[in-house]
């Protein structure tokens, strides 16, 4: 498959969603396609496959559709970041500020695995708030966390400044979410 993909054909724009102003970049419309989902995983195999990765943990839900063929392409562990409440066994859980509110996610203490370099995966990176409570989470349970990545990035909202020192790979980035702009 040519590295010359055109992703941004295959993310669906919906204009005013979830409020009036604002453009939603949905990567559904990925998954519908798989020439581009193919793609996608590929190139995250293509960029990490000599990057000592141990594991991939995948952010709920969307994450998870993304880690799972890379994890079985690498060989490697799945960990799942989940919503609180979701998981039962001993669990770590970390809340996190959202633009209108709190979150919380937990990831089981057992999965973690100890001094190993764990890469974050969400589909969409933006404001940094779960992706920064999730990389609490595996640093907690004894895991590094140099890599994350993301099939969009929306670099304007600074996701970056709550990751520091943390390498990050979006395949894909947009410079606003404003209708029209």
């Amino acid at each position: 498959m040519s590295r010359d993909f055109n992703l941004d054909d295959s993310i669906r724009k919906i204009e005013d969603f979830p409020h009036k102003g604002i453009l939603y970049y949905d990567i559904t419309s990925i998954l519908t396609n798989p020439e581009a989902f193919s793609w996608c995983i590929d190139q995250m195999v293509e960029y990490y496959k000599d990057k000592n990765i141990d594991a991939v943990a995948a952010v709920e839900s969307r994450g998870f559709i993304f880690s799972a063929p890379f994890a079985k392409a690498m060989s490697i562990p799945l960990i799942l970041v989940r919503k609180a409440g979701k998981l039962p066994g001993v669990t770590l859980k970390k809340s996190y500020q959202l633009e209108y509110g709190k979150a919380e996610v937990e990831i089981h203490q057992s999965d973690v695995p100890q001094g190993k370099n764990v890469l974050l995966v969400d589909d969409l990176l933006a404001t940094g708030g779960t992706m920064g409570a999730a990389v609490e989470l595996l640093t907690m349970g004894g895991a590094e966390v140099n890599h994350i990545f993301g099939i969009i990035g929306l670099p304007f909202l600074k996701y970056a400044d709550k990751l520091p020192g943390i390498k990050i790979k979006t395949l894909i980035e947009y410079q606003s979410e404003k209708v029209g702009v």
